[in-house]
């Protein structure tokens, strides 16, 4: 099996750091509109330069969140929405934990 195949054991992490910038969400949510699109499209749509953008597509990249193809001069970008779904069953997974945390409390605390 490819190692980049097998998510890492901190792979909700990065996506949280990642996601941490208000900027690089806003170039996931430009980025879930479209199929693809270039980093000078999306500092034409967002008030940054397109080295900012690049910079932020870049921690997106290493999150696993957003992967690039060439495409002749330009490198296209796509949203990789997996590690989402790896960091939401994370969440999920921590949730219910604490779900079941407060129903024993709460039993313990409503024994007649």
């Amino acid at each position: 099996m490819n190692p980049q195949s097998q998510p890492s054991a901190d792979a909700p992490g990065a996506v949280f750091a990642a996601l941490a910038d208000p900027t690089r969400r806003a170039v996931v949510r430009a980025l879930a509109s479209q199929p693809t699109t270039t980093a000078s499209a999306l500092a034409e749509e967002l008030p940054i330069t397109r080295q900012a953008i690049s910079k932020h597509l870049a921690t997106l990249a290493a999150a696993g969140l957003v992967s690039g193809a060439r495409e002749g001069r330009e490198t296209r970008y796509r949203l990789t929405p997996a590690p989402l779904d790896d960091a939401m069953q994370w969440m999920a997974s921590v949730g219910a934990q604490w779900d079941d945390r407060l129903a024993r409390l709460r039993r313990h605390v409503e024994l007649p």
